[in-house]
C-alpha cells in the first residue's frame, strides 16, 4: 500500500480546522490517540451546529426561514446518501444514535423478510450483534455467528460463506473491526453470498470505517450501512443510516400519513444536518488538494483516500519505528496483539499490551504522561465476547487520526519505551 503522508503545510492547516489537538479543553499537554472511540472535533461542525441552534423556527412552514432550514436539511440528506454512503436511491434513516438505526434496520428486514436463520459475526459491535440476536430470537429463526480470526483480527471469508444456505434472512457483517482495524472485503462477501442466496438482505456496520475511507453502497450492494459522525470529527446526539429500496419499504414504525419509503420519524434537529455538510465540507477541501475535479463526491472520495493513506503511513511508522525510536513491534516488554503486515489494507488501529501490566493500569500510566488511550478488556459487555472470539482477554487500543504527525507517533513510542523501563523497575 502506499506510503503516503500529507506535507507539512497542508497538515498544518488540516490541525488548525480541529480543536484540541496539542492540548485538552483544560490546557494540559496530551496526545489524543482514542479516536476510535470518539474522534477529534472539527472546528466547523461544531460551529455549524451551534449558529443554526440559534434559530427556532420550524422547518415545517412556509416562510422564507423554513425554506433555509429545509434547504439544510435536504443539503445534508444529499450528502449523506450520494457521498458518504455512496448510493443512488434509497432512503436516509435519522436517530440520536448509530445502535438505534442499526436496530429499526435489522428489526425492518428480520420481523418481515422470509427465511429462517439470521447471521452475523463473532466481532461486531454489540449493536449489531444484539440487533441480530435480539429480534432473530423474537421472531424463532436461528441465530448464526461466524467466529473470528486470531491471526488476522478479523473473520474469514469463507467462515462467513459456510454459515450462508437458502434460508438465511439476513447476513450482517461490520465493514471494519474496532479492535484490530481489520477491514473486512464487503463486496467480495456480498457477491459470494449472493451466488448462494440471490436475494439475501445484506447490511454493514460501518461505524468504524467510514470516518477513516470511502465507501460504496452502490459498488458494494448492501442493503444497508450505518454511520456515526462523533466517530467521524462531528458532533455527538445523531445517528445516520441508509437502506436500500427494498429495505426503505418493509414495515417499519412510521407516521401512517407518510410514503412508505419514510424513515424519519419527527423533525430532525437541523442544525445536526449542518453540522454533517460541515464534515463533508471538510474532507472535499482535502480532496482538492489532490484533484482539479469540482464534483463533490470526487472531492470527497479524495480525501477520504488520502486521509486513509496517511493514517496507514502513520500505522507503519508506530509499528516500525526510525533508527532514532523502536516501532511497538521491536520493543521489548510490547505485546503487538493481531498484527499484520505492511501491506496489508486496514483502519489505523494498534492493539498492544506492556508485559506484565493489567490494560487498565497500561492505559492510566499513559494517561499520566499525556496519552489518552482505552482499555478493551473481556470483563466489559463491549469487548468480552470479541476479545474472547480472537483469542486475547485485553488490550490497549490505540486510535490516532489524520491531523497527528510523525513526530507524535514517535513522541507515543518513547512514552511507550518509559513505561515498559517503570514496569520493570518496579518488578525487580
Amino acid at each position: 500500500m502506499e506510503h503516503f503522508l500529507f506535507d507539512d503545510a497542508l497538515l498544518k492547516e488540516i490541525r488548525e480546522k480541529f480543536y484540541y489537538v496539542e492540548k485538552d479543553h483544560t490546557g494540559k499537554k496530551r496526545l489524543f490517540f482514542e479516536n476510535s472511540g470518539g474522534s477529534l472535533r472539527l472546528k466547523a461542525a461544531v460551529e455549524a451546529k451551534a449558529k443554526m441552534e440559534e434559530i427556532p423556527d420550524c422547518p415545517e412552514r412556509t416562510n422564507n426561514i423554513a425554506e433555509f432550514l429545509q434547504a439544510t436539511k435536504q443539503k445534508a440528506l444529499t450528502d449523506l446518501r450520494e457521498i458518504v454512503f455512496g448510493a443512488k436511491g434509497g432512503s436516509i434513516v435519522c436517530e440520536l444514535t448509530a445502535s438505534q438505526v442499526m436496530f429499526r434496520i435489522v428489526r425492518a428486514i428480520v420481523e418481515n423478510v422470509p427465511g429462517t436463520n439470521v447471521i452475523t459475526t463473532s466481532v461486531e459491535h454489540p449493536s449489531a450483534h444484539d440487533a441480530a440476536q435480539t429480534f432473530a430470537m423474537r421472531t424463532g429463526k436461528e441465530f448464526r455467528v461466524a467466529m473470528g480470526n486470531p491471526k488476522t483480527g478479523g473473520v474469514d471469508i469463507d467462515e462467513i460463506l459456510r454459515h450462508v444456505d437458502k434460508d438465511t434472512c439476513l447476513l450482517s457483517v461490520m465493514s471494519a473491526s474496532n479492535v484490530s482495524g481489520y477491514l473486512f472485503d464487503i463486496k467480495t462477501i456480498v457477491k459470494e453470498a449472493r451466488k448462494i442466496k440471490p436475494d439475501l438482505f445484506i447490511i454493514t456496520d460501518g461505524v468504524q470505517h467510514l470516518p477513516h475511507s470511502s465507501f460504496s453502497a452502490e459498488e458494494t450492494g448492501v442493503d444497508a450501512v450505518n454511520f456515526a459522525p462523533y466517530k467521524a470529527f462531528g458532533i455527538r446526539g445523531c445517528g445516520y443510516g441508509w437502506v436500500s429500496d427494498r429495505v426503505a419499504t418493509l414495515p417499519h414504525d412510521k407516521l401512517l400519513g407518510k410514503v412508505p419509503e419514510e424513515w424519519e420519524l419527527g423533525t430532525f434537529p437541523h442544525p445536526n444536518f449542518a453540522a454533517i455538510s460541515a464534515v463533508v465540507d471538510y474532507v472535499c477541501w482535502v480532496g482538492s488538494h489532490f484533484t482539479s475535479s469540482t464534483d463533490r463526491k470526487e472531492l470527497y472520495f479524495a480525501g477520504r483516500d488520502k486521509i486513509h493513506a496517511h493514517e496507514h503511513a502513520l500505522w507503519v511508522r508506530m509499528m516500525d519505528g526510525t533508527d532514532k525510536v523502536p516501532g511497538l513491534r521491536k520493543q521489548e516488554g510490547v505485546d503487538v496483539f493481531l498484527d499484520s503486515s505492511n501491506d496489508t489494507d486496514r483502519d489505523f488501529i494498534a492493539a498492544v499490551g506492556i508485559k506484565g501490566m493489567d490494560m487498565a493500569s497500561a492505559a492510566r500510566e499513559y494517561y499520566k504522561r499525556g496519552v489518552t488511550v482505552f482499555e478493551r478488556v473481556n470483563t466489559s459487555l463491549y469487548s468480552k465476547r470479541i476479545l474472547e472470539s480472537l483469542g486475547i482477554t485485553g488490550c490497549i487500543r490505540v486510535s490516532p487520526l489524520h491531523c497527528h504527525t510523525v513526530d507524535e507517533i514517535d513522541e507515543f513510542l518513547k512514552i511507550t519505551q518509559e513505561i515498559v523501563a517503570d514496569q520493570r523497575l518496579a518488578a525487580k
